[in-house]
Parts: structure tokens; C-alpha cells; sequence
């Protein structure tokens, strides 16, 4: 069953009554009320308000109607951790590059801890993080974690592998096991919803790896592109927790085979790539009508304008946290920009690799684990076959291939059985592939947002990698932003940028009127210094344009 947003629904009169009767009999202290909805919204509350309960109705099972009280365990930290200063404290957050805000009238954030010993963490999580190797947390567990154990609400902001699923898994089995257990029928205690598949499932496999030692802890994932039936039988049968990307999850939903009665914990995970992707009604749909008591987890690798106001509205007094630049390109990545025609981009990458490759044999090396980003579905399929019959091996990633063949392909690029990937940007968020060495855009996004998301798949975790972005005369007011960033990032600048839809709507406008400019600067150059009407708004571009042909340094807007 395909989601439909609640103020798209059948409301006539009947069904409406019939649902606000059937409501009544369900205890309303368990949802939040709808009077903090959007303004654009409220503009038809009513018919929203009746459609919205009528989906409620399905998402109580009459089982859950009595479940059992939710429990926020009084968790502290080691006493040594307890002793430390307001001054030790602010040491810590500055030597991890921490930024840490609360709302005046809120109590002060917990203080950060790098030891997982000092976080007093139930044995059997402990036993999992040492057989997984973890021995000193990264800065965003070393915040983010207290804050979630503390049952205080979270802003996270972190660049992309910096082990932000880690900081939210642990507290969330933690305050799983405290809660009373879960019956058939039941659950899940816990919900994370991710953008795609693939990060839902690296995020499920994380769960799955800090709750190895707890027989008893169920996970279920819950995602398109598989058995529907399979996942209903799972979660009938009652699941500690469930990681879903948010239309398959509201599916289930619908259909009954699972409920929001007993979450008390939910993740947002990548956020802003889920407001991209159109998922903001279904987002909207299960925080609305979550029980009352509940914590709430958001993080986005961005904090556009559309992310803080979701915070607001769904978060209670929460404890945002950053660490380091958020949103700006990465300094461990060596990044070069090439310009090659077009009909020419996939013999320059053919060239590119297969010298790569001839290097990596010379020298007894294995071939570096490559992405290659492309912008069509059908441009991924034709430039793997064109690697394939180079003798190079290629897989594809995009969203017209099936769940198997997705998985087929990142199991075979995870463990090296192939050594580059063609993916559209189904895979520049939340890719967790350790050892990418090489980032290729053979055609370059549309905003410098979703360029440093693809970047970002390589200098991970404090590694070095390289980006290589072949453009066109049409990518210019895009190169110019990378151009800028890349020198600022040299200098050691901060390099922030607006992100999200507003910010992306304003880009393109730029960027459109970047074109205009570029036409008129062409046809004055045409036609040499015969009399040229040119429009207000171009004619700041008219001089530095003179003083390039006097010898002056390029600009901004040259090639």
C-alpha cells in the first residue's frame, strides 16, 4: 500500500465522525496534539485534524492500547566524570572540537566523556563494544552519547564518518533494556528512520552488532525494494527496535502490522537528506502521533533553515551538538577539477583508471577502492560497461536497480571483490565504505551541497583521499564555488554555505543569472567596442572583464 499524506485523504463527513468516535476510546494522552502544525497546514486544520486521527486509529493495536509505562532510567556517569569543572569540562569540548549550545532556560549539557568505561553502560553492551574493537569514542559519541543516555533530546550535526550511528545505537539498546520487555504483538520500543536502504541497513547492522550478547534483542529492518511479508511477520511477532526508511514504515503502519504505542526513543538520521527526498509528510505523520513521553534524536550532516524548524517543533528543548565545520569540504581530500568536453568525459575516465590500474600492478599495489558519480541511471549502466570492457571491474549503484542487485553490488565493492562503483547519488549520503581512496564526479551535481556529500565518501576518519571532477562550460558557477572553497580550505578558512531547499532554489536562481551574465560578457566581447545595451544588473561584470584583457589576474567567473 503506496502512503498517502494524511490531508490527500478520503475526509468526508461520515468517516470523519465515524474515526473521531473511535478515537475517543483510545487513550489521547499517548499522542502529541496537532496545534504546532505548519501554517501552511493550518490553513485546512480541520480536514487534516479528522484524516490524521482516522490514521491513528490503525496505529494502536488494541493490545497496545495498555502498554506498559515508559521507563527514563536515572543514568550518571562515572564519579570522575561527576568531579570534573565547568573549566575541565569546556578543555574536553575544546580539544574535540565540540560545540555545544542549549536554550538559556535549559539545564547545561552533560559533559562529554572519552572513556566508554566512564559511561556506565549495561555489561553486555560493554562486551560488544570491546569484541568490536571500539576502544576510545569518537567526538560526537564522546557528547552526543551522554546527552542520549541523560534522556535529554538531541541536535547532532557531524561530518560524514565521524561515527554518529554508534552515538546514538548505544544509548538507544541501553534505554531498550530498561523498558518493560516486549511482547508478541508488541513494539518496537525504539524507531530509527534513514533516507535509503543502504543506510538503513548499515545502521541495522550496527544495532545488531551492540546487541549481539542480549538474546532476547530483536531488530528488524524495514525497507523497500523487499518481501513485505517477511517484514510483517517480523514485526508481528514483536521487535526492540526498528530501522526504516519512512514510506515503508508508514506502510506497515496502515496495514496494522505494527504500532507506535510503546516508542519511546526515535532517531532522524540524515534528516535533511529525508526533506530532500519528499519524505516530510511521512516524517511528520509518526512524530505526530507518537506517545507523549518520548526522546527524540535528530541528525543531519547540514542544518539548513528546514531542519531547525523541524527541531523546534518536535524537539524539546534539545542539546544540539557540532563537531568541527559542518557542511564545508573536507581537508583531508586532495581535490582537482578538470575541464573535458563532453562526448569526451568517458574516454578521459577510461584513460584516467586504466593508468590507475597499469600504476597499481606496477608497483604490486592493489587497485584503490573508486566511486564514480554520474547523473543518470543510464549513464551508470554505460559507463560500467565501458570500464568492464576496458578489463577494469565496475559495479553500479542507482535507485532503477533492484534491493538484490543493490546489495550484490556494495557487498562485492565492500570487500574488494570489484574496485570501483558508477552510483547516481543514491549513494553520496551515508555510504559507509571504509578505504575509498578516489571520488570521480564524471558529472558534477547541481549544488555545492551534494558535492561535498560525494566527496565525503573518501578522508574519512581522519584518512586522505582524493576527488577528481570533470566540468563543463555549463558547471561554471559551480566551479567557481569549489575553486573558492578549495582555497579557503588551504588557508585554513572557515567555509560554510546555506544548504537545504530554500538555500538550493536560490543557488540555481544564481546560477541562472550567472548564464545571463556570462551571454551578455560574450556579446560584448563580440562586438568589440561598438555601443551594447546591457541590463543594470550585468553591467558590474562589464569591467573586470576589461581589465582580464589588460592582463589583470582571472576572477571568480573565469574559466
Amino acid at each position: 500500500m503506496s502512503y498517502v499524506p494524511p490531508h490527500l485523504r478520503n475526509s468526508n463527513t461520515d468517516t470523519a465522525a465515524t474515526a473521531a468516535t473511535t478515537v475517543t476510546t483510545l487513550d489521547t494522552n499517548h499522542f502529541h496534539s496537532y496545534s504546532n502544525l505548519s501554517s501552511e497546514t493550518n490553513n485546512s486544520s480541520n480536514n487534516y485534524l479528522n484524516s490524521a486521527r482516522r490514521s491513528t486509529v490503525n496505529y494502536t493495536s488494541p493490545r497496545t492500547v495498555s502498554a506498559p509505562d515508559i521507563v527514563f532510567p536515572n543514568w550518571k556517569p562515572s564519579e570522575r566524570v561527576l568531579r570534573l569543572t565547568p573549566e575541565q569540562i569546556d578543555e574536553v569540548r575544546l580539544r574535540l572540537n565540540l560545540d555545544v549550545i542549549v536554550a538559556p532556560d535549559s539545564p547545561p549539557a552533560p559533559a562529554p566523556i572519552e572513556s566508554f568505561t566512564d559511561m556506565c553502560l549495561h555489561s553486555s553492551i560493554m562486551k560488544d563494544i570491546s569484541f568490536h574493537g571500539y576502544t576510545t569514542p569518537t567526538p560526537i559519541q564522546a557528547q552526543a552519547m551522554p546527552v542520549a543516555l541523560s534522556g535529554r533530546d538531541l541536535l547532532g550535526c557531524a561530518e560524514t564518518g565521524s561515527g554518529k550511528t554508534a552515538a546514538f545505537s548505544i544509548p538507544m539498546i541501553q534505554h531498550c533494556l530498561a523498558q518493560p520487555p516486549v511482547r508478541r504483538g508488541d513494539g518496537p520500543l525504539a524507531l530509527v528512520l534513514a533516507p535509503t536502504r543502504e543506510l538503513a541497513q548499515q545502521i541495522e547492522k550496527e544495532v545488531k552488532a551492540f546487541s549481539k550478547s542480549l538474546d532476547s534483542f530483536r531488530t528488524a529492518i524495514v525497507v523497500g525494494g523487499t518481501n513485505i511479508g517477511d517484514q510483517r511477520s517480523e514485526l508481528r511477532l514483536g521487535v526492540d527496535v526498528v530501522v526504516a526508511t519512512p514510506g515503508r514504515f508508514i506502510d506497515h503502519l496502515q496495514q496494522g502490522n505494527t504500532s507506535l504505542s510503546r516508542i519511546s526513543f526515535i532517531v532522524l538520521d540524515e534528516a535533511d537528506r529525508m526533506l530532500d527526498m519528499g519524505f516530510e509528510p511521512q516524517m511528520r505523520e509518526v512524530m505526530q502521533n507518537l506517545p507523549q513521553k518520548h526522546q527524540t534524536l535528530l541528525f543531519s550532516a547540514t542544518m539548513p533553515v528546514e531542519i531547525e524548524m523541524l527541531a523546534q517543533e518536535y524537539l524539546t528543548n534539545p542539546v544540539q551538538v557540532k563537531v568541527g565545520k559542518v557542511s564545508c569540504p573536507t581537508a583531508n581530500v586532495l581535490q582537482s577539477l578538470e575541464k573535458v568536453p563532453e562526448n569526451e568525459k568517458i574516454d578521459r575516465l577510461l584513460g584516467m583508471l586504466v593508468e590507475e590500474a597499469a600504476r597499481a600492478e606496477r608497483f604490486g599495489h592493489p587497485f584503490p577502492l573508486t566511486i564514480v558519480f554520474v547523473e543518470r541511471k543510464t549513464r551508470c549502466d554505460e559507463v560500467a560497461e565501458a570500464l568492464i570492457a576496458q578489463g577494469l571491474k565496475a559495479v553500479v549503484l542507482h535507485g532503477g536497480r533492484s534491493q538484490s542487485e543493490r546489495e550484490l553490488s556494495l557487498h562485492d565493492f565492500r570487500h574488494s571483490t570489484t574496485n570501483i562503483l558508477v552510483a547516481t547519488d543514491v549513494a553520496s549520503r551515508g555510504l559507509d565504505v571504509s578505504g575509498v581512496a578516489h571520488v570521480v564526479n564524471l558529472d558534477l551535481p547541481k549544488t555545492m551541497e551534494d558535492y561535498v556529500h560525494r566527496i565525503g565518501r573518501t578522508g574519512r576518519a581522519g584518512s586522505s583521499g582524493r576527488a577528481t571532477s570533470f566540468y563543463t562550460d555549463r558547471d561554471m558557477y559551480l566551479v567557481a564555488q569549489i575553486k573558492k572553497a578549495i582555497v579557503d580550505v588551504e588557508s585554513g578558512n572557515t567555509v560554510s554555505y546555506a544548504t537545504g531547499k530554500v538555500a538550493r532554489r536560490m543557488e540555481k536562481e544564481a546560477a541562472a543569472a550567472h548564464k545571463e551574465a556570462r551571454i551578455a560578457l560574450s556579446k560584448v566581447s563580440l562586438l568589440g567596442t561598438a555601443p551594447l545595451n546591457v541590463e543594470d544588473k550585468y553591467k558590474h561584470m562589464i569591467f573586470p572583464a576589461m581589465a582580464r584583457k589588460e592582463g589583470a589576474a582571472d576572477d571568480a567567473w573565469d574559466d
